[in-house]
């Protein structure tokens, strides 16, 4: 029996970026269209406008994308967003096909893609851990001996037989993490998902990798949070533009990426709602943060007052949102987050501003995370990585020039004084 969990080769993914968008066609148009096919073949010889209409852009996702995963191994996918990590591990799962190349899976898959991937909506909570296991190719008895633990993990026992169409997306992710990595699949691939999930449940699914992994499982793991992927993970794939960049061990690849990533992203604007990240219900228009002091330099030092500014075009009439900033040094350590008061918004433009002051973060690289929250439950939209920006030191005196520590840096109120040994305070003239 061979000791390789999964063996990519020369795995690639093609996609057409505009262009004529292919449709199910009706019996009706089926009809009419082969009937009518000489005719339009016909104007076509003398027309040049399908030759138009058809340009398109292609481009590829992931190319020429080769490793080896042993048996055991916890790997971690690591790259910015675009990169093709999500790709990857679809193409790993089969729920798409790759454009050239193959990949080889020795051993039952599990998959955490996307929030509520794999569940059926109308089905409540209990049929879809049923519906999972049996995907899995495992029996009724094995999903019976692992329900009860499932179901604590996650924590929703009142909402078991509720239809998770009706979940929060909180709900989704933990329901769906506790099945993925309780009904025992000999490989997990887990995407950046568990960014939905409050810090207490991260900390408890990153405990569960763990576990699975001292198990003798093998896990692919998407992440941004590069302290989890070192943490849990001895080798690292970095993916820049579907091409890897650099496999190896843990440490230094996410050394290498986090060196080459911290250039500066104080501002991102999508003109056109067609293209801009989102959905049917919120788009982002804008993210940019801008510095409140009077000086005009142009670095962020921490005495430096910053607003950071968001933008958003929302499409559901009345429905109650909130904006939530958060907040995570580049090494991926959660450092706060912030939300905004949930209010009734109005179709059209929307905007969120939230100001941090001086002397409060540390010095040092930060990322910042924005989330679009319904009725202060939902997540309608969640995008890591939409803005970067770095601290200064400023105030740094005397002969020791090391790292402050801590990830802020407050500046609060000091009194010393010299206390004489009849416990008196000694007047010192200035």
């Amino acid at each position: 029996m061979t000791d390789i969990a999964i063996r990519v080769e020369n795995l690639s993914k093609q996609y057409r970026i505009g262009g004529p968008q292919a449709r199910y066609k009706t019996l009706r148009e089926s009809i009419v269209g082969a009937v009518m096919g000489p005719v339009h073949r016909l104007r076509s010889a003398f027309s040049k406008s399908e030759i138009r209409n058809s340009k398109s852009e292609i481009i590829w996702a992931l190319k020429d994308v080769s490793f080896e995963v042993k048996r055991g191994e916890v790997v971690g996918i690591i790259g910015r967003n675009g990169a093709g990590k999500t790709t990857l591990l679809k193409l790993l799962s089969r729920i798409t096909e790759p454009t050239e190349g193959y990949a080889e899976i020795h051993g039952r898959v599990g998959s955490l893609l996307e929030v509520g991937t794999g569940f059926h909506p109308e089905l409540t909570g209990r049929e879809n851990i049923y519906l999972n296991g049996a995907i899995l190719g495992m029996k009724k008895a094995e999903i019976e001996r692992k329900f009860d633990e499932i179901v604590a993990f996650a924590e929703i026992e009142k909402f078991m037989d509720t239809p998770v169409k009706r979940y929060s997306s909180g709900m989704y992710v933990r329901l769906a993490f506790a099945v993925a990595a309780h009904l025992e699949p000999e490989i997990l691939l887990v995407d950046e998902v568990l960014a939905v999930g409050d810090a207490a449940f991260q900390k408890k699914c990153l405990g569960k990798m763990g576990d699975v992994a001292r198990e003798g499982r093998t896990v692919l793991f998407v992440s941004h949070n590069m302290v989890a992927v070192k943490s849990l993970c001895r080798r690292a794939i970095w993916l820049d533009e579907g091409r890897i960049v650099e496999a190896g061990e843990a440490v230094q690849v996410v050394q290498d990426y986090l060196q080459q990533g911290t250039l500066s992203l104080q501002e991102q604007v999508w003109e056109n709602p067609v293209t801009a990240p989102g959905n049917e219900k919120v788009r982002i228009h804008s993210a940019r943060i801008s510095r409140l002091a009077q000086d005009t330099g142009e670095q962020i030092s921490v005495e430096t007052p910053i607003q950071l500014e968001f933008e958003f075009w929302n499409y559901v009439p009345d429905a109650i949102l909130n904006l939530t900033m958060h907040l995570f040094t580049i090494e991926g350590t959660y450092v706060l987050a912030v939300g905004s008061d949930a209010k009734p918004r109005h179709q059209g433009l929307v905007r969120g501003v939230v100001k941090i002051p001086p002397h409060f973060l540390n010095d040092g690289i930060y990322t910042v995370t924005l989330q679009i929250v319904r009725d202060m439950s939902s997540t309608l939209c969640l995008h890591p990585d939409i803005l970067v920006f770095e601290v200064h030191d400023s105030t740094r005196t005397g002969s020791w020039f090391g790292k402050w520590p801590g990830v802020v840096r407050p500046k609060f109120e000091w009194r010393t004084e010299d206390v004489a040994e009849n416990g008196s305070i000694h007047e010192r003239s200035q």
